[in-house]
């Protein structure tokens, strides 16, 4: 398949600017809508055999005293999220709501203190940081053999800004469905950061890896070109497992439960980017950073 993608570099450079640039905007307006893993508070998820409006369920939630409640229908009933309760607060919550609206069930109620979720959303950038880190650093050294004309460093380097760039477009995302939705970033959205990165980086290096093997076999009228015939030799490939990828989690999103449909989502967004990048950011960034490199040295 050609694409020329080496000598349309300006176009994709240029599209992922726009991405990332719209993505980190959308973090801080709207802003992210964090779950009780990191803000700390109570969630319970409440099924009614008559389901109340929003207006009838948070006059109730008020009057039993939780005025900044915040309520978010399902399919079959509510999640409510108050600030932290206690068990006996937890259970005269209950009581009312049964009291005005009948026969109810609760499906799951979680409650978090926050000093812990503060905890927990230091060591999770923590976690996304060093990971980044300790990639970049073993790729650096993988493709030690092929440091002409690119130093191996280089490609480290290009593989973490890959994933960078995955990682912001997918929390910009998730902003907006933050936003209008009520999409929340917990601990589920962390562990699909992380698995972004790995699948992201997985893809990057493929085509790398392709580059490393025709570098030492001396394929192709340069360097630009050996790259594009590295992308075309592993594009295919590319796409394919992406898109079997991605149907798997199709299914998970549209017939999974509650719990796991924001995890199939951002997995959903960031393989999608993450194939993207690995095909038409990395690649050309590496072809640019070696076109640099040779103008400063000629200059």
């Amino acid at each position: 398949m050609k694409l020329s993608v080496i000598k349309t570099s300006r176009v994709w450079f240029i599209l992922s600017g726009a991405l990332v640039v719209l993505s980190v905007v959308f973090v801080f307006v709207p802003g992210l809508t964090f779950g009780i893993d990191f803000t700390g508070g109570s969630l319970s998820e409440v099924i009614f055999e008559q389901i109340p409006s929003v207006s009838e369920l948070r006059t109730s939630v008020e009057t039993a005293g939780y005025r900044d409640a915040t309520l978010q229908a399902t399919d079959d009933g509510y999640l409510i999220r108050t600030t932290s309760l206690t068990e006996e607060e937890h259970q005269s919550l209950l009581t009312q709501l049964r009291d005005t609206h009948g026969t109810l069930e609760e499906r799951r109620f979680d409650s978090i203190g926050p000093v812990i979720g503060n905890e927990l959303r230091r060591t999770a950038l923590i976690g996304v940081a060093l990971t980044l880190v300790l990639i970049g650093l073993y790729v650096a050294w993988a493709y030690r053999k092929v440091s002409e004309p690119v130093d191996s460093w280089k490609y480290g380097a290009i593989t973490i800004l890959a994933a960078l760039h995955d990682v912001i477009i997918t929390v910009g995302a998730f902003s907006l469905l933050g936003y209008f939705f009520g999409w929340e970033i917990g601990s589920s959205f962390v562990a699909a950061v992380l698995t972004i990165l790995g699948y992201s980086i997985n893809d990057t290096v493929v085509v790398f890896d392709r580059t490393r093997e025709n570098l030492l076999k001396g394929v192709g009228d340069g360097f630009a070109d050996t790259v594009e015939r590295s992308i075309e030799q592993t594009l295919t490939r590319s796409l394919f497992t992406s898109l079997t990828t991605i149907l798997a989690l199709l299914a998970i999103f549209l017939l999974g439960g509650e719990s796991t449909r924001s995890f199939a989502l951002a997995l959903i967004i960031g393989i999608s980017v993450g194939t993207y990048s690995s095909i038409f950011l990395a690649s050309p960034l590496l072809v640019a950073w070696e076109g640099r490199g040779k103008n400063s040295s000629e200059t």
